[in-house]
């Protein structure tokens, strides 16, 4: 997700179609055998707690997306429980806002202002299980995520990327970066969810990761495996170190046009979806994060 990513989802990849079976029954996420819960934000609240996330701010343009992250109750807002339908109780909102000429301090302008945060330096972990329950828009040129990074520079520091929509609405992307393996990495796959549903409907996206193999599951059934033998074939296994959560919504940028090949009006973003941001319609909702480790781990990497 961080840097010139350039990735073409290609038929040489594995892909693991939800189509092969009965329909995913609802999930709620809970410790397995051996487990314990050691982060959670459950977003009841009606503001962001920050003891747990940080804001991006302005300052920081990567991927060529069209979008400046700012710290807004516009761009990062709360809906109160029974409010969202679907969700278990109250809900995070990142949510794009057109704000045509907005100036940046790195020296540039954007027309759209969206959401980004991060628990860098308030929580990371080595190895668990992170998990969140999302639910997206049908939106081409759009780009949210959730993922994990480590604290230092990329891609030697390592990436998991355990979410990843570019508006193709029957499909969501995963993904590693490390060195030898960053931007149009070999390690990706993408999860094709059932005739019948798309990214519109909740779904718990996982990572289940460990020194030897990092799982992607949806709703609890596994849709890509990677062991640390696979990793080593391009480059340095670099998942044995802290690593901190990230939730953004980008618009537009490398990913989404790679995806969709659309330059106007903006890199990757059509003009129905600009018209759909303007009326206030399109946003990630999260219900909820957590991680979870082994008994016997440290619950925190620090």
């Amino acid at each position: 997700m961080i840097r010139s990513k350039a990735l073409l989802l290609a038929a040489a990849m594995s892909v693991l179609a939800a189509g092969c079976g009965d329909p995913l029954p609802p999930v709620a996420s809970m410790p397995s055998a051996g487990e314990r819960l050691v982060f959670a934000d459950e977003f009841d609240a009606p503001t962001l707690d920050r003891s747990k996330w940080n804001v991006i701010g302005p300052d920081f343009w990567v991927n060529e997306e069209e979008q400046a992250y700012i710290d807004s109750p516009e761009t990062i807002r709360f809906a109160p429980a029974g409010s969202a339908a679907g969700a278990e109780d109250g809900v995070l909102i990142l949510q794009p806002v057109f704000r045509e000429g907005f100036e940046m301090p790195i020296g540039r302008e954007a027309d759209f202002v969206s959401g980004r945060i991060t628990t860098q330096g308030k929580y990371d972990f080595t190895h668990g299980r992170a998990v969140a329950r999302i639910r997206m828009p049908d939106a081409v040129g759009v780009w949210p995520a959730f993922w994990l990074l480590g604290n230092g520079t990329w891609p030697e520091t390592g990436e998991i990327d355990i979410m990843e929509y570019v508006g193709e609405a029957d499909w969501t992307g995963v993904a590693l970066h490390g060195p030898g393996y960053s931007g149009e990495t070999p390690l990706v796959n993408k999860y094709v969810f059932e005739p019948g549903t798309d990214v519109t409907d909740w779904y718990e996206y996982e990572v289940d990761w460990n020194a030897d193999r990092i799982l992607f599951k949806v709703d609890g059934r596994l849709t890509y495996r990677v062991t640390r033998g696979m990793v080593e074939n391009y480059g340095e296994w670099r998942f044995d170190t802290p690593k901190h959560i990230i939730l953004n919504f980008a618009v537009g940028g490398v990913y989404p046009f790679k995806t969709n090949r659309i330059s106007e009006p903006y890199k990757g973003v059509p003009t129905e979806t600009v018209e759909r941001i303007k009326s206030g319609e399109i946003g990630m909702e999260v219900d909820w994060v957590r991680i979870y480790q082994r008994n016997g781990q440290p619950d925190r990497a620090d």
